[in-house]
Formats: structure tokens, C-alpha cells, sequence
């Protein structure tokens, strides 16, 4: 039975170490990796470009939106895209993400994570803009 009284700790932990993890992602595409060679390595599994911009404005954005509570279930369900994305990309690897070109393990298990985040919700500790809660209602 779930604790209703953790429960929403629980929730807020699970969404800002998620959140994080997409925020140092994002910034390792930018900073690491670089924009261009971001681009380059979408463009060699034969993504078109634009693809690897969107990647980066989702982690990036979704990240900081995670961290802060701001539409939470919303921006949970948009980052499970990008995750599947992950997952392809990876599942020629091997399970293992430890494996040469990192396996599929690891985004497979964000995407499950981002399911739970969707289904719990912000939990405590969010951030509350009235007419973001008031355009996705029990959403946010």
C-alpha cells in the first residue's frame, strides 16, 4: 500500500533527479559533444538535423521543467519520445549500457521512469504558475 504521507517526497525526488539527468544531458550535447557534433552523430543514424535540435531543447527545457515542478505529467509524456529515440539508437548495442556505444538498459528504464513521474505527478515542492494549471488542469 502506498504511504500517502511519503508519497509525494517520493514523487518530488523521482522528478528532480530525472529532471537533472536531462539537464546534463542536454548541456553534454552542447558543451561535450558540441551542437555540431550532435547534429553530426543524429545525421550518422540517419536522423535529419533537426531532429538532434529538438533533442536538445527537450532535455534541456524539460529538464529545468522537471527540477521546478512546472507541468509535470505534461512535460513527462513529451520526454518519452525522446527516450524511445534513445532507445533505438542504442538497442544495436547490447543490453548493457556499459557495452561499447551504450545499450538499451538505460533509456528503457527512463522511459519507465518518466511513466511513474507522469502517473505520480509534481509532488511536493513544485512550482505553481495559475495559468499553466488552469490550460492543463489536473495535468500540471
Amino acid at each position: 500500500m502506498t504511504d500517502s504521507n511519503t508519497a509525494p517526497y517520493a514523487a518530488f525526488l523521482l522528478r528532480v533527479t530525472s529532471g537533472l539527468l536531462f539537464l546534463a544531458h542536454g548541456l553534454t550535447k552542447v558543451f561535450v559533444f558540441t551542437i555540431p557534433g550532435t547534429v553530426g552523430f543524429f545525421e550518422s543514424l540517419g536522423l535529419p538535423p533537426i531532429i538532434a535540435y529538438l533533442t536538445i531543447v527537450a532535455e534541456l527545457l524539460g529538464g529545468l521543467a522537471l527540477v521546478l515542478g512546472v507541468a509535470t505529467r505534461v512535460v513527462s509524456a513529451a520526454l518519452i519520445p525522446v527516450l524511445l529515440g534513445a532507445f533505438w539508437a542504442h538497442s544495436g548495442n547490447g543490453w548493457g549500457f556499459s557495452n561499447a556505444g551504450g545499450g538499451w538498459e538505460y533509456p528503457l528504464f527512463w522511459t519507465l521512469v518518466q511513466i511513474a513521474i507522469g502517473l505520480l505527478g509534481s509532488g511536493v515542492y513544485a512550482l505553481k504558475i495559475p495559468v499553466i494549471n488552469k490550460l492543463l488542469g489536473q495535468y500540471a
